[in-house]
């Protein structure tokens, strides 16, 4: 994707997926699958991109969790969910990256969570929201190409 100063750019946000083993004490699976890449749009002044900004979209992934320890002993919080927000963009046009802080949320069960924050879930099948915002904190993102990537995990 371009971005030409004084036209509106778009970013991809790709979610890159790592599922970290389970616990020790939980003998099961945790399944995630990328539904749908996001896209993130810049604010009017060009200093934010995010995928809450108008024509953003957020990324979505399937989570299914199954454990049959956790189904026996009717375990709540067997999983352990969270995307945090990734240091620095996966590919950047010289300058992006300079003094860009990100900020990652995503959604469970109609609650959302700051990125870094774990959710405990049970188990079962959901569709989890993930988003990203881009902000620099000095000047605007230069034209170019922009990628980030979001790692969801569940441990």
């Amino acid at each position: 994707m371009t971005m030409r100063a004084g036209t509106s750019a778009l970013a991809i946000m790709s979610l890159w997926l790592a599922a970290a083993p389970a616990q020790a004490a939980i003998i099961g699976t945790c399944t995630i699958n990328v539904q749908s890449n996001g896209t993130l749009s810049p604010n009017p002044t060009i200093n934010v991109f995010g995928s809450t900004q108008a024509g953003g979209s957020a990324a979505s992934v399937s989570v299914t969790t199954s454990s049959l320890l956790c189904s026996i002993l009717n375990l709540l919080d067997c999983y352990g969910l969270s995307a945090p927000a990734p240091v620095n963009f996966l590919s950047a046009p010289s300058g992006g990256d300079a003094n860009v802080t990100f900020a990652s949320t995503y959604t469970v069960d109609s609650v959302t969570y700051g990125g870094s924050t774990i959710t405990r879930v049970s188990n079962g099948t959901r569709i989890v929201p993930v988003n990203l915002t881009a902000t620099k904190s000095t000047g605007i993102f230069p034209a170019g190409t922009y990628q980030a990537q979001v790692v969801f995990r569940c441990e």
